[in-house]
């Protein structure tokens, strides 16, 4: 009897829908059996975040009300919870108060408005911002910011943290990162540099004789804080620092995936190389793995001489040299 024929384009059996998260991922699925639970999450892990949830809570207060007063009275333990991430429950609002978001809100009321129903929310808060800072209007990096704000927080509040980051609230501010020639851009690429050749030589010298210089690889580390291309939730646990703590986590993390993959680069010819500073192996990409070799990570002091050097190099002049040479002038 002949067998019959199936057509190769005729559909086959459809895979049932599995659940998804907030942000499109599938979620984990968890055994209800005895063994189920070493699948999935651990009652005891469970437990765990369960009391870190409330740790978190009790230390920002309702609404962020007790979060300047804890910051003040324990600023170490607060670094070291932000450092070994924040819940994501909680992170969109977390996210506000360590950025100063939340008090430039608070102090420019109806300054922020929506451009009609039927616009999307990225588009709101980039036109939004385009017309606020003219100087700086859109540049197509600021979409991987505000993007990953919005998974956390409403427009108006992603507007007001993306206008604190570049306006520098908190920190120093960041708009040259998207200024005509990207003048910030090459600064932080000037200062990976001579940070990586001092903290691998080696590598450094590796990189120069296969002419591969930081624009071929950590432009986009800066420009978006490695909200593109790196996996979620590595960028999430970088972002948590980086907002409380400054673009150092960047040259921090930055350094650490090179020490991670050092021995290996080494060996890399340039074709080889360049695919692999845009594709780090699986184990870089753990943030529990490379986000305390990042903060092993001294730079501090280093960036603000390699600032002053870059300065004196293209013709700048700091703040304070400035103001003394007016008054030496004066006198």
């Amino acid at each position: 009897m002949e067998k019959k024929k199936v057509h190769e384009y005729e559909p086959g059996r459809l895979p049932s829908p599995r659940p998804l998260d907030r942000f499109g991922f599938v979620k984990q699925e968890v055994n209800n059996s005895p063994h189920g639970l070493t699948k999935g999450r651990s009652a005891y892990e469970f437990e765990r975040e369960e009391r870190r949830v409330r740790k978190w809570r009790k230390m920002i207060g309702v609404g962020g009300s007790d979060w300047k007063l804890y910051v003040r009275r324990k600023p170490h333990v607060v670094k070291r919870r932000i450092r070994k991430g924040i819940p994501d429950c909680l992170r969109g609002l977390v996210w506000q108060l360590i950025s100063g978001s939340r008090d430039l809100l608070l102090m420019n009321p109806g300054v922020y408005e929506r451009h009609g129903p039927g616009q999307r929310s990225l588009y709101n808060v980039l036109k939004a911002y385009s017309v606020y800072d003219r100087d700086v209007g859109y540049v197509q990096g600021m979409g991987f910011l505000a993007g990953l704000l919005l998974l956390y927080m409403s427009e108006e509040d992603a507007f007001w943290l993306l206008v604190a980051l570049l306006k520098g609230a908190v920190h120093a501010p960041m708009e040259g990162l998207y200024q005509v020639g990207l003048p910030l851009v090459q600064q932080y690429l000037y200062q990976f540099d001579c940070l990586m050749k001092e903290h691998m030589p080696k590598l450094g010298e590796h990189f120069t004789q296969e002419i591969i210089n930081p624009s071929m690889y950590a432009s986009q580390w800066f420009i978006t804080v490695f909200s593109y291309s790196f996996p979620f939730h590595l960028a999430l646990r970088i972002w948590d620092v980086f907002l409380y703590e400054g673009v150092k986590i960047v040259f921090k993390v930055g350094l650490a995936l090179l020490k991670y993959c050092h021995d290996d680069l080494v060996k890399l010819p340039f074709e080889k190389l360049v695919h692999a500073l845009r594709n780090f192996p699986e184990g870089a990409m753990d943030p529990d793995t490379v986000l305390p070799m990042a903060n092993s990570i001294k730079v501090s002091r280093r960036l603000e001489e390699l600032k002053q050097e870059y300065d004196k190099k293209n013709g700048k002049l700091s703040h304070s040299t400035e103001i003394n040479r007016n008054h030496e002038q004066l006198q």
